[in-house]
């Protein structure tokens, strides 16, 4: 990685995914017009990921509810926005192959970790608890962004940073509605952990720069090859089962081809929220990056309502009020 800068905003250098702090392009000084235009368009695509991210569950539970396993609409979302991403990733390499041997380990540890440990760790989890108490041990992987960058680089994070993250995190408990039926599995607590884990490293991955970065299309490119493999892996040694299949699905309250729900998976919600996702981070580096990326939730709560006739409860709106809340303390405690 090239500089950085710390959490009091002065400059660093340093190598490593760890090193997360948003990647400060040459002559671009803290406060300048330029750091703010590249913070603007960080919380932008920030934004998009969260959105796009948000409609996997609608077009996910209709594949499911055809027939699809869990871990076989997920390999059919990374296989196909891979294929989707091709022409792009090598339009964007102009003939800069040296780039993917550079940047080989950390495109494999994506995909290995960002996209397929955290798919896996996440539906063993639902399998075994109610889904909002697995999303929410899942975005604890928040907490482990600040906790890592304090312990490993000295940022101790401050009030403003402490008081967002509980009032964010608070705000996703209200709006998992997490007071519904349901046991909890401590193996299932195991899964989601490991989701939250994988999910800060995605962060970290994701915001790590050097002087010649890999695009974000060949990064998530890559990512999505790896990680379906390793799924695909996952799903022959019978850790997860795989099921797919042709017939109808029911998607916003019609039937439409089972097409329909693999591509919106695949392009929408895998190729652009991955792009997006990368591109935010390292604008805005991990901790910020994976706090708006908190929005995700109340984007699928708000496609359930304009969509589906899911109106949310009065509980849910206060939620969604704590989380950007909590995103605004965090973005204005950043240097």
């Amino acid at each position: 990685m090239s500089t950085v800068r710390t959490q009091d905003g002065r400059a660093a250098r340093g190598a490593g995914a760890g090193q997360a702090p948003a990647a400060v392009l040459p002559g671009e000084a803290a406060g300048s017009t330029g750091a703010g235009r590249r913070r603007g368009a960080g919380l932008a695509l920030g934004l998009l990921s969260a959105m796009t991210f948000g409609t996997s569950g609608t077009f996910a539970s209709s594949l499911i509810g055809a027939g699809w396993s869990p871990a076989g609409a997920v390999i059919a979302r990374a296989a196909v926005a891979a294929l989707a991403l091709t022409v792009p990733a090598v339009v964007q390499l102009r003939g800069r192959w040296h780039l993917l041997r550079r940047w080989s380990g950390k495109t494999v540890a994506y995909g290995l970790i960002g996209v397929a440990a955290c798919q896996l760790g996440y539906f063993n989890a639902i399998e075994r608890m109610p889904v909002g108490v697995a999303l929410l041990l899942e975005y604890m992987g928040v907490v482990l962004v600040v906790l890592w960058l304090w312990a490993r680089h000295g940022q101790r994070p401050r009030p403003l940073t402490i008081v967002g993250g509980v009032g964010a995190l608070g705000g996703l408990a209200l709006m998992l509605n997490l007071s519904g039926p349901g046991g909890i599995s401590l193996v299932g607590v195991a899964w989601a952990l490991l989701a939250a884990v994988s999910m800060a490293v995605y962060f970290f991955l994701a915001a790590s720069a050097d002087a010649e970065p890999l695009p974000p299309v060949v990064m998530t490119w890559g990512g999505m090859i790896v990680g379906a493999l390793a799924l695909v892996a996952s799903g022959a040694t019978g850790m997860v089962r795989l099921a797919a299949s042709t017939q109808d699905v029911t998607l916003f309250g019609h039937q439409v081809s089972w097409l329909v729900s693999v591509l919106g998976l695949s392009l929408i919600a895998a190729a652009v929220a991955y792009v997006a996702g990368i591109g935010a981070a390292r604008r805005l580096g991990a901790k910020l990056g994976s706090f708006v990326a908190m929005a995700e939730i109340l984007f699928a709560v708000l496609f359930g309502w304009v969509l589906l006739g899911q109106t949310p409860t009065g509980m849910q709106f206060l939620g969604g009020a704590l989380i950007l809340c909590g995103v605004t303390l965090v973005r204005l405690d950043e240097p």
